[in-house]
C-alpha cells in the first residue's frame, strides 16, 4: 500500500508539473499571466467536473465572460462603423460572437489541449468541439476580466478578434447567408427558402447536409459538423447561384434597353436627315424657278424696240 500511495503522489506531482508548464504556455499565448485556481476553473469542463467528485466548473465564468466579449464587441463596432443601422451592426456582432467562430479562435490558440475533460467527452473527440471551445474561450476571457479588470479582458479580445471584425466588415451578404438568401428571394419575387437537413455518422460524429431550396427548385447544397453550418453552407449556394442568375439577367435588360435606345435614336437621326434633305430639295426646286423666271424677257421688250 506504501508503494502504491509513494506511485500516486508521484502521479499527481508530475501531473502538476505538467499542468503548471501547460497553463505558462497558455498564458504566453493569451499574454497575460492568471491567478492558478482561476484558470484551472476556467478549463474546467463540467464532465470533468462531474467525474471527479463534482470540482467547480468554468460555466460560471463562461456566463461573464460571454457578457464581456458582447460588450467589447458591440463598443468596437459601434465606434467603428458610425453610419451603420442597427440593423447591420447586429449583424456583424452575430458573426464574430457565435460559436463557430469562436472555436476557431480557440483553435488558434490550440485551447483544447488545455480543457480538463471527462473520459467520456475525451473519447467522443470533445477536445476540438466547437461548443466546448467556444465555451472555455469565453469562461477564459471572464477569468481575466476578473482577476485584471476591464481594460485587460478588452485588451485580449481586442487581440483575439480585432482580425475577425475587420474580416466581418468585408464579407457583406457572407455576415448571415441565410437572412441575405432570404432577402434576395423575396427581391427576385422567388418565395421563401427550404431547407431540407439529413444527418449521418454516430452521436458525437454527426456530419449535416443541407439542401437549399425557393419555390420548389433545389438551389445549392452544404454539409458541417452542425445543422446551422449545413444550411449555412446552403444557403451561401443558393445565394450565388440566384445573385448571378439575377445579376446576368440585369446584364441583358441592360443590353437591350441600350440597343433599343440606340436603334431609335438610329431612326430618329434617319428621319430627321430625311426630312432634311426633303427641305432642301423644296428649296432647291423654290431658287430654280426663281432663276428660270429671272433669264425669260418679259412681253413689252418687243414693243419698245420696234419704236425705238
Amino acid at each position: 500500500m506504501s508503494e502504491l500511495s509513494n506511485a500516486k503522489k508521484q502521479a499527481d506531482t508530475v501531473n502538476a508539473v505538467n499542468a503548471a508548464s501547460s497553463h505558462t504556455l497558455l498564458e504566453g499565448r493569451l499574454g497575460y499571466h492568471l491567478e492558478s485556481a482561476l484558470l484551472v476553473r476556467a478549463l474546467t469542463h463540467r464532465s470533468y467536473a462531474y467525474e471527479n467528485g463534482g470540482l467547480p466548473t468554468n460555466e460560471r465564468l463562461e456566463f461573464l465572460g460571454d457578457s464581456v466579449l458582447g460588450l467589447v464587441v458591440t463598443d468596437t463596432l459601434y465606434r467603428t462603423h458610425p453610419d451603420l443601422p442597427e440593423g447591420q451592426l447586429a449583424k456583424l456582432r452575430a458573426a464574430v460572437v457565435n460559436s463557430r467562430a469562436l472555436a476557431e479562435v480557440g483553435r488558434g490558440l490550440d485551447l483544447g489541449s488545455f480543457i480538463r475533460l471527462g473520459r467520456g467527452e475525451e473519447g467522443t473527440g470533445g477536445r476540438d468541439k466547437a461548443s466546448i471551445l467556444a465555451d472555455t474561450l469565453e469562461a477564459v476571457i471572464g477569468a481575466v476580466y476578473l482577476d485584471q479588470g476591464l481594460e485587460a479582458a478588452s485588451h485580449l479580445v481586442h487581440k483575439l478578434f480585432d482580425p475577425l471584425i475587420e474580416k466581418s466588415s468585408n464579407l457583406g451578404a457572407g455576415l448571415d447567408w441565410k437572412t441575405s438568401l432570404q432577402e434576395l428571394t423575396a427581391a427576385e419575387g422567388l418565395g421563401v427558402p427550404e431547407y431540407l437537413v439529413t444527418e449521418t455518422g454516430p452521436d458525437h460524429e454527426k456530419t449535416f447536409t443541407a439542401a437549399a431550396r425557393v419555390g420548389g427548385v433545389s438551389y445549392g447544397t452544404g454539409t458541417g459538423r452542425s445543422k446551422k453550418e449545413a444550411e449555412q453552407q446552403a444557403a451561401e449556394s443558393a445565394w450565388r447561384e440566384i445573385r448571378t442568375a439575377a445579376d446576368e439577367r440585369a446584364t441583358a435588360e441592360k443590353i437591350a434597353a441600350e440597343q433599343a435606345a440606340i436603334t431609335a435614336k438610329a431612326a430618329a437621326d434617319a428621319a430627321t436627315e430625311a426630312a432634311t434633305e426633303a427641305e432642301d430639295a423644296v428649296t432647291d426646286a423654290s431658287e430654280a424657278s426663281d432663276e428660270e423666271a429671272a433669264d425669260t424677257p418679259s412681253s413689252s421688250e418687243p414693243a419698245d424696240r420696234a419704236s425705238a
